[in-house]
């Protein structure tokens, strides 16, 4: 799996951009807030139908421009293909591959698939669950299709049961319509517990030698999803919930208030870990993510480092890099330091500087 080329129009602070990639290592330096976060948010966008950051179209193109553009060339199993977004200030994004539209996110995923790491992952440790089932589901989505579709279908049958919730505390009518949206909740629920519970349990089955070696086997680390119901339970919660429910005009019970815990020792890192802990924490997630990707899909992701360079001692910049291996990279840094030399040829270097990139 490679990325051959990207062209932006009007694309953040990228005007006209076409670039071409190395089949390798592709390292972008360049002070802060040049552009080198936007150009990896790009490529994930093309490839998940979705920014890293969450950041709705509207915000991603130009602010004098109505429309934006995004032409990636990925190369999968010596096939060509070209994905193109069209981004739409008021409108929803349209997107095509190989010239022909697609009607459906579920269409593009799976064509390429990425690992982003940058250093707002350190979230998913510290903050709150939000950011862990975010994780779980962002990832989920990429390598199985069937999950994409359950969490979408519960999302909105989440949203909706809120809506006839909060219709039913205001009028007390509607109520003999809940049954149906518990239906399709626990249908759609159960399906994204069991399909959850599997990946954290292969996740975990490589997070611990991953993180014993990083902390030269001092510590121990063992991820545990926690699930808010068990799938046998849940049409039984949200009974025995439903006073709550209406009361609170939000849906209290279901994977929508799921968990991961990161036990180090005895100690869960959520509330007790340092700062040091919790980013070491957050390295080993993503090469556990990066191995099982590779075991899943029988092929090497694409990996994006945003600035992570900085957030690492030298122990942990030398584990990192011995881990990519062949696997095509795009790397944002500040600076070129004696840490990009000793690891990498650097393949090709481009130095980014207010939305224009130069090698």
């Amino acid at each position: 799996m490679l990325i051959r080329s990207v062209k932006l129009q009007n694309y953040r602070n990228y005007k006209n951009l076409d670039l071409k990639f190395n089949e390798k290592i592709n390292i972008f330096h360049g002070d802060n807030a040049q552009g080198k976060t936007n150009l990896l948010e790009s490529l994930y966008l093309a490839g998940t139908t979705k920014s890293h950051l969450s950041t709705k179209d509207k915000d991603i193109i130009q602010f004098d421009c109505d429309v934006g553009h995004i032409e990636l060339v990925v190369e999968k199993n010596g096939i060509p293909y070209v994905i193109d977004v069209h981004l739409k200030k008021n409108d929803s994004k349209g997107i095509a591959i190989n010239k022909i539209p697609i009607q459906k996110a579920s269409e593009i995923l799976g064509l390429v698939h990425f690992i982003f790491f940058s250093p707002e992952d350190l979230r998913i440790i510290k903050e709150g669950p939000s950011y862990r089932r975010r994780f779980m589901d962002m990832e989920l989505s990429q390598l199985d299709k069937i999950y994409l579709s359950n969490i979408t279908n519960y999302n909105r049958v989440v949203n909706q049961r809120n809506t006839l919730l909060r219709d039913i505390y205001s009028s007390s009518t509607g109520i003999e319509t809940l049954d149906i949206w518990d239906i399709q909740l626990v249908e759609y629920g159960r399906k994204i517990i069991d399909t959850r519970e599997e990946f954290i349990k292969k996740l975990n089955s490589i997070i611990g030698q991953v993180h014993l070696n990083l902390t030269g086997g001092i510590e121990n680390l063992e991820i545990t999803y926690e699930k808010n119901t068990k799938p046998s339970d849940f049409e039984k919660a949200l009974l025995r919930n439903r006073d709550k429910d209406l009361k609170m005009k939000s849906t209290s019970v279901g994977p929508h208030r799921d968990d991961i815990s990161f036990m180090s020792n005895g100690i869960d890192l959520r509330y007790f870990g340092s700062q040091g802990q919790k980013r070491t924490a957050a390295l080993s997630l993503k090469l556990s993510e990066l191995e099982l990707v590779k075991r899943v899909i029988d092929d090497t992701p694409i990996l994006l480092l945003d600035d992570v360079l900085s957030e690492l001692d030298k122990k942990r910049q030398h584990y990192l890099f011995s881990s990519i291996g062949n696997i095509q990279t795009m790397i944002t840094c500040t600076g070129l330091d004696d840490v990009v030399y000793q690891y990498f040829s650097a393949n090709t270097i481009f130095k980014v500087n207010e939305g224009r990139i130069v090698t």
